[in-house]
């Protein structure tokens, strides 16, 4: 595996669903919600996209694994940010609806990629 290991597309869609998640926390700040949660969402939802970037340039396998999975975390905070937002009232769920599909998508996507990279057991 060299540089580039990741699909420029998919890079692209990652960027756009990390603007889309600070974007909602942008939100979030201008209509005066609690700042750590808008800054635990803005961290999370950006931190997803720099640890795809940063998975694209790994050294190793492992490296690259180690990055990816990271961004499964990130995604699994991100969207229990979004939801305590939408519980608490701060934003509508029609607001997110089409971020949180773009976020399970994500989940499906890296997931697979992960899947695919898992190492080979050595007794099969």
């Amino acid at each position: 595996m060299g540089k580039g290991r990741l699909q420029p597309e998919f890079l692209e869609r990652t960027e756009a669903f990390c603007d889309r998640c600070v974007a909602v926390a942008e939100q979030l700040a201008a209509d005066g919600r609690f700042v750590r949660i808008v800054e635990q969402l803005a961290a999370s939802g950006s931190s997803f996209g720099a640890n795809v970037a940063e998975a694209t340039e790994a050294m190793s396998v492992k490296d690259f694994r180690k990055c990816l999975s990271i961004a499964m975390k990130e995604l699994a905070e991100t969207r229990f940010w979004l939801r305590l937002s939408v519980r608490r009232g701060w934003i509508t769920e029609a607001r997110v609806q089409d971020l949180m599909m773009e976020l399970q998508e994500m989940r499906l996507i890296v997931g697979a990629i992960l899947a695919r990279t898992r190492p080979r057991s050595k007794t099969a």
